[in-house]
């Protein structure tokens, strides 16, 4: 029994210490950067908390989850366009999502906060953590679910763009 909890610890020890999680990660350089004090003097509080500290607004309180007309949402703090509204649809998990992206306004990352690997998505232009996506979006389309915090974009009206 001894011999097993030995093993046991042991794996769990070498498990938790990978490379990934020792390595540094270098940080991204974009097109939109300013400092912290600019960020928080341009942003809601809100705005700051979700793009700049990667927090997630309570589900169900974005106005934005039941918008379905035509139009582009674009970051909240460098208007970049990122979805469009045709791609959006009711997921029913109280975050406006998206099938798929704009392409090359989106970057990746992968994130661990929660004890497993989820991939994070950032604005390209200014790195503003928008939300994730996740394998279980309309199948008849791209199978992707975009799960965005309405914070982190706005809404701009086809009429208006």
């Amino acid at each position: 029994m001894k011999k097993f909890a030995l093993i046991f610890f042991a794996l769990i020890l070498f498990n938790c210490n990978s490379n990934a999680q020792s390595g540094k990660k270098e940080k991204e350089v974009f097109k939109v950067s300013k400092t912290d004090a600019e960020w928080k003097a341009q942003l809601t509080d809100n705005e700051y908390y979700v793009l700049r500290k990667a927090g997630t607004e309570r589900p169900f309180s974005s106005k934005l989850n039941k918008e379905y007309g035509e139009g582009t949402y674009v970051c909240a703090a460098c208007s970049t366009p990122l979805f469009e509204g045709k791609n959006k649809f009711d997921s029913g998990t109280g975050w406006p999502s998206f099938d798929r992206e704009i392409k090359g306004n989106v970057d990746f990352s992968v994130d661990y906060n929660l004890g497993h690997a989820r991939t994070e998505e950032h604005c390209a232009t200014c790195g503003g953590h928008l939300g994730h996506v996740f394998n279980d979006g309309p199948s008849k389309t791209t199978g992707k679910r975009h799960c965005i915090n309405g914070v982190a974009v706005k809404f701009i009206p086809k009429e208006n763009e």
